[in-house]
């Protein structure tokens, strides 16, 4: 089996944090993130969901660092507590996402005639919305619920991935060593299995690691519409749409969510570029 553009390492292990400033803090942004998720219900001072009559909407200080909400709620913890529903939507529907679109690219990519055409008319359909519109179409077929919005999520992200992988397929079986695998009548799968799919998987994974910011946008963008996850989740989207009725008065309601949303997606997005750029072999050879 030969394999095609395989990156080369670069210096030691430690040197793309070396390199990137701005890659190290981001990754350490996300972690901070992931222990809040992991951790959140050790880390959080009060029960996101308890409600208080006698702490509505009392600002940033005292018993409460960030404030409190229309319902008394402790703000602090619903974001640690909401740190972990936006990072099991973002990772499990861009899993959800690259897993059809792998199925779906290499179909397309290995198929000839009207199969082909059907394929990529299908990809070129799925592409020619915005995630967000296809997303809350999906919504509407499934219900709410965060179950429902990381399947709606991750079905809207197939095109994306399908494009990618068909490009990576067609490149690949034009190489010498899958053409002559062809002419040796060795079967279709035992071809995929040993000479594509190692070639297409590690494309695959920075791909994802570039998609999973966009994905808790529009998790965050479907809450905040009304018609993602459902109160009284402590979701971030959900948060700073029930606090934007208070804005004039209690800023912070939505402001500190908001915050913490902005704050994962920059650290995703500047962590995903980082990646990419460092180890994408299509990147890699333009140097």
């Amino acid at each position: 089996m030969a394999v095609i553009d395989v990156p080369r390492k670069r210096g030691t292990s430690h040197g793309i944090f070396r390199r990137r400033p701005f890659f190290t803090l981001a990754c350490l942004v996300v972690l901070f993130f992931i222990a809040c998720a992991a951790f959140a219900s050790w880390i959080a001072p009060y029960d996101p969901l308890a409600q208080s009559i006698d702490a509505m909407m009392q600002p940033p200080g005292g018993d409460h660092l960030l404030g409190t909400d229309s319902y008394g709620q402790d703000i602090l913890s619903r974001i640690i507590h909401g740190a972990r529903y936006a990072l099991l939507i973002g990772l499990g529907s861009v899993l959800l996402g690259a897993t059809g679109g792998l199925i779906l690219g290499v179909a397309a990519g290995l198929s000839k005639g009207w199969v082909e055409w059907v394929l990529v008319r299908i990809i070129d359909a799925i592409l020619a919305l915005p995630s967000l519109i296809l997303a809350v179409a999906f919504i509407a077929l499934l219900g709410q619920g965060v179950d429902k919005v990381t399947l709606a999520v991750g079905l809207s992200m197939i095109g994306p991935f399908s494009r990618t992988v068909r490009s990576d397929v067609l490149q690949v079986k034009s190489q010498l060593f899958v053409e002559a695998a062809g002419l040796m009548a060795i079967p279709r799968l035992h071809i995929i299995r040993r000479h594509i799919l190692p070639n297409i998987i590690f494309p695959l994974c920075v791909q994802v690691t570039v998609r999973v910011s966009e994905a808790v946008l529009v998790s965050a963008s479907l809450s905040f519409l009304g018609i993602g996850v459902t109160p009284p989740t402590p979701d971030w989207g959900l948060m700073i749409s029930e606090g934007r009725g208070f804005v004039s008065f209690a800023p912070w309601m939505s402001g500190m969510p908001g915050l913490a949303l902005a704050a994962l997606l920059i650290a995703l997005a500047i962590m995903g570029d980082g990646i990419r750029e460092e180890y994408d072999p299509k990147l890699r050879q333009g140097r």
